[in-house]
């Protein structure tokens, strides 16, 4: 197979996690810029990255980058990449652009003139009056900062986000790509506890799970790619072979995910049994200032209500996680929020903090690596 240049598109702050999980699919031929990382494999890596990455967005086919201060110039670096390599004569080739501290700022007038140079250069190559759009879709990205044009093609359709489990709307949940990365970022183990004080639709315990048992995040999905030429079916059989293969038998999860809302908890269950790990965690209605737990160690990761997303009375809330927390003073501690209290309420500032952004909400990632007591942990806080 040849060589390809893939870009997997992450989450703002989330890029160590993803470099992390590049690393263990043997990717370490790479760059690393804000919110996504470019790396170099073979074709095979387009379907292995799909089935396999927990934390990326998406997976981008790089066919390309140039300077363009001009339509002409723009026009010309699209027009001069070789699209009949990777798209056939019937293909459906939708385009959209994003334009970040350049001159070609008008996304439209970019998006057309892309969509016109990608067209002349087909109806060359084959020989063609038209270009009819009627077969697999290859939906073409610009990416223009500070006058540079990046194109890549979307190998994944719908975001990787969309696991397939999460079909009942219920709050405001975190994203499953996003509550993966901060699993990742906690260095959280399969086999330490786990809870969630906040579960809302269960997101973050679902993600343990599936690590815990090795589920690769991708395997029950299509992928545009797969109707391509590249990588081919045999890649992607060996892929979600590849993923089978993974799959860990793991007889204690210690996993757990309590919500004060009724309906909170019966959409975990629900989500929790379509994405194959409904007996591993334990759901429970409950109020955060009930959290407890025997263990002498453990991890709580959540998404606690914040600002608009709910009519909590937020420093009551807090409160009782913060004391509730107090008596979990050996566990690690993890919260996303964009509450500006969190660090008053808690008493101390966070060991560690991320900046992250939940559903487009800037957010911080607290992190209190042994608890509000402040003990060190064994392994001395490092984390992705």
């Amino acid at each position: 197979m040849g060589v390809v240049t893939l870009t997997a598109t992450t989450a703002f702050g989330t890029e160590s996690a993803l470099a992390y999980e590049l690393d263990r699919l043997g990717y370490r031929d790479r760059e690393t810029e804000t919110g996504r990382i470019t790396y170099r494999c073979d074709e095979a890596g387009i379907a292995r990255s799909n089935v396999m990455l927990r934390c990326a967005d998406r997976v981008l086919l790089r066919m390309g980058a140039f300077k363009a201060e001009s339509f002409d110039e723009l026009y010309d670096g699209v027009s001069a990449i070789g699209w009949e390599g990777l798209m056939p004569r019937d293909a459906t080739f939708p385009v959209e652009a994003k334009s970040v501290s350049s001159r070609l700022f008008s996304v439209s007038d970019c998006q057309a003139i892309a969509k016109k140079a990608i067209a002349e250069r087909l109806k060359k190559a084959y020989k063609a009056a038209w270009i009819e759009e009627v077969g697999a879709v290859y939906r073409t990205i610009l990416f223009i900062h500070k006058d540079i044009v990046s194109v890549g093609v979307d190998t994944s359709g719908e975001g990787l986000h969309k696991r397939g489990y999460r079909i009942l709307a219920h709050g405001a949940p975190i994203r499953e790509t996003l509550a993966a990365a901060i699993l990742l970022i906690t260095r959280w183990r399969p086999g330490i506890p786990l809870i969630d004080p906040f579960c809302g639709s269960g997101t973050i315990p679902i993600e343990a799970a599936m690590m815990a048992f090795g589920m690769a995040p991708g395997a029950g999905r299509e992928f545009a790619s797969m109707g391509w030429g590249m990588p081919g079916k045999a890649a992607w059989g060996d892929a979600l072979a590849e993923a089978g293969s993974a799959a860990a038998k793991v007889e204690r999860v210690g996993i757990i995910g309590t919500d004060i809302d009724r309906g909170s908890i019966s959409a975990s269950r629900h989500h929790a049994a379509r994405a194959g790990v409904g007996g591993a965690i334990h759901f429970q209605e409950m109020d955060v200032g009930r959290t407890s737990s025997p263990a002498k160690n453990g991890y709580t990761v959540t998404n606690p209500p914040y600002g608009e997303r709910t009519a909590h009375d937020l420093p009551k809330t807090y409160r009782a996680m913060a004391e509730a927390y107090g008596r979990l003073e050996t566990w690690s501690h993890h919260v996303i929020t964009a509450y500006e209290g969190m660090e008053r309420i808690f008493g101390r500032k966070a060991d560690k903090r991320r900046k992250l952004y939940n559903g487009g909400i800037e957010c911080q990632l607290y992190q209190y690596l042994s608890g509000p007591a402040g003990r060190p942990r064994a392994d001395g806080g490092r984390g992705a």
